[in-house]
């Protein structure tokens, strides 16, 4: 991390000739269980990892901005009085479309200042772990703090949302947002995605002796292409044929009424949402009673769920669940939006070289590129670094 915030800080120096007004980060995300719940009002229970996007900020002395990035040779410019979701697009439609939010969230964009930015990330892309929350909560903190805001973070990942869901195009919940801004260290955020009611579980996973093995595939999805929006529509159709505002108002007892109701795609889109609400708060109550150690099967039927019902999972994905599954992990689930990205398995210490060895092999015999193995502790949420 130290040199990430050195590096960005060099680099803005190089780039815009001065030096930043400070530096911030966020980082991005895993969720441990709770898969296209959040967009239905229901739970979640992600945690933050020490995976982090790091952003220099200068404020300056006209109406422009201008935004780099250590991964994008562009630099874009663009006027504080044209900032529109029309106006943005690819990789800077992140961090433009907040500054945009936070005009809806109060900010008076006619009065405040432009500034420079520039953007260093060590969270994969396209592997499910939120990477462009990690971006907008960054910006996000650091807008708030330069342009004397006073928002909470509550309310930033709501700035980050509404960007993503209307300058970006991606339908996305809260989660990500909430679970960047709000993550603290050894511990996962509960969040109730109706009241937005956030509460912390320590996950305890080094006392237990099990560490987050993460499987990025190297199958890359994107949020703003149709099999996402595709689920929603489904959620909220189902929702609207059962008579509810959403389907957190539908319980595992009212599944065979939906079955009677609902055609067999629409019923397993909403059978896997109301099973998923309740397997997350079986997990939070399991955590707190049991301990990580015991949560094992919960998150193996979140895959077979979001496998067979949501209909999410690709080939790459199921292998590395199955193959972490017969190798020791205690549980394991794909992680994120699906159609590709990362699984999460919870495997015990002495079992991790045995997994690893074992997701790597059954990769190369299945014909698949080679998957990105490494580990994650659960991370403090998005901070100002200097």
């Amino acid at each position: 991390m130290t040199d990430l915030r050195t590096g960005v800080r060099d680099d803005f120096a190089s780039i815009f000739g001065r030096e930043p007004d400070g530096v911030w980060s966020s980082p991005g995300r895993v969720n441990l269980i709770g898969e296209h719940t959040d967009y239905n009002l229901g739970f979640v229970l992600p945690f933050a990892i020490n995976r982090r996007t790091v952003a220099a900020l200068g404020l300056r002395e006209d109406r422009t901005v201008r935004v780099g990035s250590t991964f994008a040779d562009e630099l874009v410019e663009i006027d504080l009085d044209r900032l529109s979701p029309e106006a943005l697009d690819g990789w800077s439609a992140y961090p433009l479309g907040v500054a945009w939010a936070l005009g809806e969230f109060g900010a008076d964009l006619a009065a405040v200042p432009g500034f420079d930015l520039l953007i260093d990330s060590n969270v994969p892309v396209g592997a499910g772990l939120s990477s462009s929350a990690a971006i907008e909560g960054a910006t996000a903190l650091a807008l708030n703090d330069v342009w004397r805001l006073g928002l909470d973070r509550r309310t930033l990942a709501r700035v980050g949302q509404r960007s993503e869901n209307i300058v970006v195009g991606a339908p996305t919940g809260i989660m990500d947002q909430s679970a960047s801004l709000l993550g603290e260290q050894d511990a996962a955020v509960f969040l109730d995605c109706r009241s937005l009611h956030a509460e912390i579980v320590p996950l305890g996973l080094e006392e237990a002796g099990l560490v987050a093995l993460i499987v990025d595939t190297g199958v890359t999805h994107a949020h703003a292409t149709g099999g996402y929006a595709e689920r929603r529509a489904s959620c909220e159709a189902g929702a609207r044929a059962l008579g509810v505002e959403s389907l957190r108002d539908v319980s595992v007892d009212d599944l065979p009424r939906a079955r009677d109701l609902l055609d067999d795609v629409t019923f397993r889109r909403v059978r896997h949402v109301v099973t998923e609400d309740q397997r997350v708060l079986d997990t939070v109550r399991t955590l707190r009673e049991s301990g990580p150690a015991a949560i094992g099967d919960l998150l193996d039927a979140s895959h077979a769920s979001m496998r067979d019902d949501f209909e999410i999972s690709v080939p790459e994905l199921d292998l590395a669940v199955e193959t972490a599954q017969a190798n020791g992990a205690i549980g394991a689930r794909m992680t994120g939006g699906g159609f590709g990205g990362s699984a999460i398995a919870l495997v015990p210490v002495d079992a991790l070289s045995r997994v690893q060895v074992a997701l790597d092999g059954a990769f190369a015999e299945h014909g698949f590129g080679q998957p990105e193995l490494f580990t994650v502790t659960a991370s403090e949420g998005s901070r100002r670094e200097s």
